[in-house]
């Protein structure tokens, strides 16, 4: 009798293990389940249609990244795994990843995909499987697609920081980038140079050629500032005609440079002027250089451009004033 009874609870834990794989199978959520050794024991159908990759090629196998990542690497259930057995490398490598609830292991990044060829951001979590022991017999992992959601949120902060006309940084992104660069500069030494950019009488322009041509042209002239920068450098939209230029690590020398190529280039664009005899559109640019450090504040770069420009705009325009000396 009691044999038949172990039977009978043998079969029944048999269904239920049965049971549950088939439910796991079934799962719209991209599931997978490693056993201790660290082989694939289930790769559900969401699996299969997230990755392209088939069941009957990971089954049984161990090394599953290669189905996410077009490089070498852990999934988060193998390092959950190696992290059981005390692998150091493990441990470091879990904390490169978001976060750790209990036992489980959370993690949100982009995966390549390479038999899909889309990339892919997905929210993963790997949840141990233990025994009545607290034996670690498998790991499970389910992935969440958020490639949607991530595109999304980088389009709204991307319009957080742009210039709806222009499409340039806006004055909100000036603000953070030139602190930003402020401290880097001070950290390494370097100077940092500023140049204002202001388009010439340009109320005059706007009121000749309506607003649609005024927004025209201030888009033309972005693009000829915005096609001097070098990778580092950073122009914005300060204000109404008015475009600020970030130049980490340049001279006064060298933001002179750029400021009279900017010049030129705007001139080139042969944007006429109504009623001015054939004048075109100028702009007038003031420049300004600092290093960084004890006596000098951030403040005074962006005073001592503004006043350079003024004194571009008070000598007749179309053209480019530098301070006496770098604010050093």
């Amino acid at each position: 009798m009691p044999d038949s009874h172990a039977h009978a609870s043998a079969s029944s834990c048999d269904a239920s293990q049965d049971f549950a794989v088939k439910m796991m199978e079934l799962l719209v959520v991209p599931t997978f389940v490693l056993d201790a050794h660290g082989r694939v024991i289930i790769w559900n159908r969401a699996c299969v249609q997230l990755t392209g990759v088939p069941a009957d090629e990971v089954l049984g196998m161990c090394g599953p990244g290669r189905c996410f990542y077009n490089d070498e690497r852990p999934t988060l259930a193998e390092l959950l795994l190696a992290g059981r057995g005390g692998d150091a490398r493990a441990r470091h490598l879990q904390q490169q990843y978001r976060s750790s609830t209990g036992n489980n292991l959370c993690a949100q990044n982009w995966c390549d995909m390479p038999r899909t060829g889309r990339r892919r951001y997905l929210a993963v979590d790997a949840s141990p499987i233990c025994d009545n022991g607290d034996e670690l017999i498998a790991v499970v992992e389910t992935l969440r697609d958020m490639t949607d959601e991530k595109r999304a949120q980088g389009e709204l902060e991307r319009l957080a920081t742009r210039d709806g006309l222009t499409g340039l940084a806006n004055r909100r992104c000036f603000d953070d980038t030139i602190l930003a660069e402020w401290q880097r500069a001070q950290r390494q030494g370097q100077p940092l140079s500023l140049l204002m950019v202001d388009v010439d009488n340009f109320k005059q322009y706007n009121d000749s050629h309506g607003h649609q041509g005024g927004d025209l042209c201030l888009r033309k002239v972005a693009g000829a500032v915005a096609s001097e920068m070098r990778a580092n450098d950073m122009v914005a939209r300060y204000g109404g005609e008015e475009f600020a230029v970030i130049l980490p690590n340049q001279s006064l020398k060298g933001a002179a440079i750029v400021a009279e190529r900017i010049r030129q280039r705007v001139e080139r664009l042969q944007l006429p002027r109504k009623h001015l005899n054939g004048a075109c559109v100028t702009v007038s640019i003031g420049a300004a250089t600092a290093l960084p450090g004890p006596g000098t504040q951030l403040g005074q770069l962006i005073h001592t451009a503004d006043c350079a420009l003024y004194r571009a705009k008070h000598l007749g325009r179309n053209r480019i004033s530098l301070p006496e000396s770098t604010l050093i």
